[in-house]
């Protein structure tokens, strides 16, 4: 594409210099992949800032650079409020605003995220559509897996993707859609769809000032949908059960869908039983009642259900294959995960790494639980301190054992984070095994018959993050490894 039909996008923009009349090969945020023909466009990060990186882009071939601040460079310059949100219209742009030609639905919240995710992957694939996840554990569609970085990717990777995704047939994009993410403008230009709200508890407040602007930051997903228009359908679906409803439902001109455990929610569940292995419940919708039958335990489980009963009603997807769909689950990665190898006790590993997501797990542990709770758990370093005390208060009043660990100490300590978590409690009530590795093995050498055993914190993670690096762990590897090493001794 030119670059001077390409920058037409920006509406506003200040050109330092005449522009070349080139063809733009690509469009890069990262100077170290600029060949000759790229647009560079200057980001400034957390530890980085892309102005400071012109001269390599130079060097590598850019044909002209987007800053949002006063530069030298030697090839022509385009200047612009907001770096971000430019690049995030000429990547949409150059791709054929990608967006627009895909049925797109993002989830944000902070629970119930990834595994909403997996839900409407099954019930759309269900009722014919081609699907691609965008989220926590990766990008993946078909045969194509990609780790992610972040939860939701920046603007460029996201449009540059979606043009690929219809290229390899996708129609449907399932996305999870982080606060971070919005605050940070990584999906401006995304054209959604429909989008979620499932819950909203403590977290990543030492990225967000308080809970109302947490709470606000989500809301921008839903006022991104735009006012009244109607070339194509657009829904909010809202757990009206959730704290900071009406702060959500307020932001959004577009047709809502609530769902909660009661008749004021346009969808609602009856009924549930709750059982080891197994939900069920009856689902009440405007147009007619259903019973669903999962294998996903716990009651916020039944609550990703709803969500997933409320995106199917909004696309018009007849209950039978939603129900249907949801009976096929079989678990979600990381998720309430059990590690079965034929062992007298119970394994279980989660993501739970906030006070909220953690009490749900162990109250549904609580209701199947025959003898001793025994969790593992820790917290993040780099992360919001005020919820580590709250994590340990919630992981010693439903656990009969606690052994307290490490859990991605990133730069701190991992002695300093266990302190913040256990200054506060009695010394007799717990047990502190720095080692994660170690902490498991402890955990499944004490446990007896019919203990249940909660790894917490990390889910389907295949890494620890210690100062800088990233090393190999996964819990499910190691818990596996540590039951066969003591069936083995019998």
């Amino acid at each position: 594409m030119r670059l001077d039909r390409l920058i037409a996008a920006l509406k506003f923009y200040e050109l330092q210099s005449t522009l070349p009349q080139c063809e733009v090969t690509s469009i890069e945020m990262d100077s170290r992949r600029v060949k000759e023909g790229s647009l560079y466009v200057c980001i400034k990060g957390y530890h980085v800032d892309g102005h400071d990186f012109i001269k390599e882009a130079e060097e590598r071939g850019a044909c002209a650079i987007v800053v949002e601040k006063n530069v030298k460079a030697d090839v022509p310059v385009i200047k612009v409020p907001s770096t971000v949100r430019a690049l995030a219209l000429l990547a949409d742009y150059y791709y054929g605003s990608p967006s627009q030609h895909l049925n797109v639905i993002g989830v944000t919240g902070t629970n119930g995220k990834t595994t909403l995710t997996y839900l409407l992957d099954e019930i759309f694939s269900a009722h014919g559509h081609i699907n691609a996840i965008i989220g926590t554990i990766s990008l993946k569609y078909g045969n194509t897996q990609k780790e992610l970085k972040n939860t939701t990717p920046d603007a460029l990777f996201l449009h540059q993707n979606f043009r690929q995704m219809i290229d390899d047939g996708i129609d449907t994009i399932i996305m999870e859609v982080s606060s971070h993410s919005l605050s940070l403008g990584r999906v401006y230009g995304v054209d959604f769809d429909t989008v979620v709200y499932t819950n909203l508890s403590q977290d990543h407040l030492d990225f967000h000032s308080n809970m109302d602007e947490y709470a606000y930051t989500k809301s921008l997903l839903f006022a991104q949908l735009g006012n009244h228009l109607y070339n194509k359908q657009k829904t909010a679906v809202i757990n009206n059960d959730a704290n900071y409803t009406q702060t959500i439902q307020r932001a959004t001109a577009q047709p809502t869908i609530t769902y909660g455990l009661n008749d004021e929610a346009m969808i609602y569940g009856t009924d549930i039983q709750l059982k080891p292995g197994s939900t069920s419940f009856q689902v009440k919708l405007p147009n007619g009642v259903g019973q669903i039958h999962t294998s996903l335990s716990g009651k916020f489980n039944v609550y990703n259900a709803l969500a997933a009963v409320g995106v199917a009603y909004a696309h018009h997807i007849p209950l039978e294959t939603v129900k249907e769909a949801l009976s096929n689950i079989k678990g979600i990665p990381g998720r309430f995960e059990a590690i079965d190898l034929g062992q007298s006790f119970s394994v279980i590993v989660d993501y739970a790494h906030t006070p909220d997501s953690l009490e749900n797990v162990l109250q549904s542990i609580q209701e199947i639980r025959q003898r001793q709770v025994i969790t593992v758990v820790g917290c993040g370093g780099d992360r919001d301190r005020s919820k580590r005390p709250k994590m340990a208060d919630v992981a010693i009043y439903y656990s009969d054992q606690t052994v307290f660990t490490t859990d991605n100490p990133r730069s701190e300590k991992p002695a300093s984070i266990l302190k913040d978590m256990t200054s506060h409690l009695n010394e007799e009530s717990y047990t502190i095994v720095e080692d994660r590795r170690q902490a498991i093995q402890q955990a499944v050498d004490m446990a007896n018959e019919n203990d249940i055993i909660l790894i917490a914190g990390k889910g389907h993670e295949t890494y620890q993050e210690i100062q800088g690096e990233r090393i190999h762990f996964d819990d499910r590897e190691v818990a596996r490894e540590m039951i066969l090493s003591r069936l083995k001794k019998g």
